[in-house]
């Protein structure tokens, strides 16, 4: 197991390349874009939804501004041991659980 986490590499990113995830992730899209493909009213509700969570996203970021500004120091040294936890974890779940290495299907 790697065990530290370099500066560069990033939980999240890994949780993300992790083959069950990303093939969880890409049959739940094609599951989506099926749907509404396939429905007209349904995409036209998620259209509404879509639209919703974007500007939801974009004012909290918005609102959020000034205080991440204020407390970048403090939070870079913070997101760095969080991180550097996560990656800890995920290297004993990678070792404890091969499934994980495994698309969905397999």
């Amino acid at each position: 197991p790697r065990c530290i986490c370099p500066v560069q590499e990033n939980a999240l990113q890994r949780v993300l390349q992790l083959p069950v995830v990303s093939s969880t992730c890409e049959t739940l899209q094609r599951k989506y874009s099926s749907t509404k493909e396939s429905h007209p009213l349904m995409a036209s509700v998620c259209e509404v939804y879509e639209r919703g969570v974007q500007g939801a996203g974009a004012l909290a970021m918005w609102g959020m501004e000034p205080v991440v500004r204020r407390l970048e120091p403090q939070c870079e040294s913070a997101v760095a041991v969080a991180n550097n936890l996560a990656c800890r974890g995920l290297d004993h779940l990678e070792e404890k659980i091969p499934a994980l290495q495994y698309p969905v299907d397999k």
